[in-house]
């Protein structure tokens, strides 16, 4: 399929809510007189793969990856050295697999991912390994002098747990996402304090929080639509 296919798709209320996330992102880069035409880019990737991934399409996790290499190119200029490793070295090669997890899971013959529930075990391995990376990347980032060094710590634990849940095609994958919605709008709400030019980056997060919250939404309605089938 074309990603003009992908977006015929949609529903009435997913492609209004594109098309406001899309919108939102675009005016508020224009009125903060923004000139960083790669976030831009990247914002308008990011909420598009979301609103694909909450449809269960594996296109979602191909633009994901994209926006993982704009999001972690862009940090680095802010010295959030947390979100460039966690996007480069955690969110993108866990889209990568999560990509391959879906193309082996389709719902049938369709383009939609099957999903799947959660075992105790790999919720017990999701913890450990969730401990063993949060501690990890705390040292990391405080010898590299990381900027806004606890939150982005917290950015860390949350967009690991988000992506191993997507990895597991669980709907609560939504719900992870979402809590690291939260902390990227705490932490580029702090860097628009000092440049306002970081204004689009907050209100991406703030779309993609919308967008997220959805996912769950639309997850849990296709677990019942499957289990039913």
């Amino acid at each position: 399929m074309k990603i003009s296919e992908y977006i015929h798709s949609l529903t009435k209320f997913e492609k209004g809510l594109w098309l406001v996330s899309v919108l939102v992102i675009t005016v508020s880069f224009l009125v903060s007189g923004g000139s960083d035409f790669l976030s831009l880019t990247a914002s308008l990737i990011g909420v598009t793969s979301l609103i694909f991934i909450a449809k269960g399409y594996i296109i979602g996790q191909v633009l994901m990856v994209v926006f993982s290499v704009f999001y972690g190119i862009i940090s680095f200029f802010f010295s959030y050295y947390g979100e460039m490793i966690t996007y480069l070295g955690m969110t993108a090669p866990m889209a990568v697999m999560s990509m391959i997890s879906w193309i082996k899971h389709p719902y049938k013959k369709t383009k939609e991912v099957e999903v799947a529930k959660v075992t105790k075990a790999q919720i017990g391995v999701m913890l450990l390994l969730t401990v063993i990376v949060t501690a990890a990347f705390y040292f990391i980032l405080r010898a590299l002098e990381n900027a806004n060094l606890i939150i982005s710590t917290i950015s860390v634990t949350t967009s690991f747990i988000a992506a191993y849940l997507t990895f597991l095609r669980s709907e609560y994958y939504a719900l992870g996402y979402a809590s690291n919605d939260i902390v990227l709008i705490i932490l580029w709400i702090l860097a628009a304090v000092s440049d306002i030019s970081c204004l689009p980056m907050v209100l991406c997060f703030v779309m993609f929080l919308f967008n997220d919250l959805y996912g769950f939404y639309s997850w849990r309605k296709m677990r019942k639509r499957q289990t039913v089938s």
